[in-house]
């Protein structure tokens, strides 16, 4: 099998591994933690949401915690928008990044975003262009890629008319995601097969969630098709809050740590991983569930 070199590991836990949380979390924790991960050796951070505090009332402090962390040269501090409302605060707090987000499956659209499919669109082109116009990269998320808790299983050639409709707005990367972790190996292979001729998959990242505990063995196949991109929260926090039964994201120190074990570079330091998860664990009064916690806590 052919390995990369190397692979790039985006954190996502501030805003998707928290926003399921239903504790409250404070602004100087959140605070706190981001600044912990920024000397952990990420390049890229994404550290909250801009969306109305009804939706996500975990993320209400967005724009308290991008004016309050402390900034490291070299990392890119993104955040989700869902339109332009959330993007002017976004702007005004100076994030590097914004990221749009839509599902490829209707109803869990309508359910996550209360509009169709078709009504989205109109509304990410806006942020879109805006935002690129105020010279800000764009990531666009799609949900559901590998099935949907209300629809089953979404075919491939739905997943690329999103994805296709989201490169035409102009975002810099897409970031496939198996919202509730229903997917498995073959179903990952048989997707990317698809989709590879048909996407530049150096643009193209990986968002597993590891609800079957299959997450790993997907990022196994994902390595075999090119794709060196991957979302992880750490100590694998996270669901989706309009996916039952959606539980954490693929672990980042997990991940960090298999591929370390193989030889391929993340530029992650592990040790700190460690520390920054201890960190919100204790803040969340709960075990995180990452097979790395779970050693360190018998430790």
């Amino acid at each position: 099998m052919k390995w990369p070199d190397k692979v790039t590991v985006k954190e996502v836990g501030p805003r998707d591994g928290l926003q399921n949380e239903k504790g409250s979390i404070a602004t100087e924790d959140k605070i706190e933690w981001i600044n912990q991960l920024s000397e952990a050796g990420y390049d890229y951070i994404e550290i909250s949401s801009f969306v109305h505090p009804k939706w996500i009332p975990q993320l209400k402090d967005a724009r308290e915690v991008a004016e309050g962390i402390t900034r490291k040269e070299g990392i890119t501090y993104a955040a989700l928008v869902p339109n332009m409302k959330g993007l002017e605060v976004a702007l005004e707090t100076n994030v590097d990044e914004v990221s749009v987000f839509m599902s490829a499956s209707e109803s869990h659209n309508k359910n996550n975003i209360n509009k169709t499919i078709e009504e989205t669109y109109p509304v990410l082109e806006e942020v879109v262009k805006e935002a690129k116009s105020n010279h800000k990269p764009v990531r666009g998320y799609v949900s559901t890629v590998f099935g949907c808790p209300y629809e089953g299983n979404i075919p491939p050639s739905q997943v690329l008319e999103v994805s296709n409709r989201l490169f035409d707005m102009g975002i810099d990367e897409l970031s496939l995601g198996d919202t509730i972790g229903v997917a498995d190996p073959k179903q990952v292979d048989q997707t990317l097969h698809y989709l590879k001729d048909k996407l530049d998959f150096s643009k193209v990242a990986m968002h597993f969630h590891n609800t079957q505990g299959m997450a790993l063995a997907n990022v196994l196949v994902s390595l075999q098709h090119d794709i060196s991109l991957f979302d992880g929260s750490l100590g694998g926090l996270g669901g989706c809050p309009y996916a039952k039964g959606a539980s954490g994201n693929l672990a980042t120190d997990d991940l960090v740590y298999m591929l370390d074990s193989m030889g391929i570079q993340t530029g992650i330091h592990q040790g700190k991983l460690l520390e920054a998860a201890s960190y919100i664990q204790e803040k969340l009064g709960k075990a995180l569930p990452s097979h790395q916690m779970q050693v360190n806590n018998r430790i």
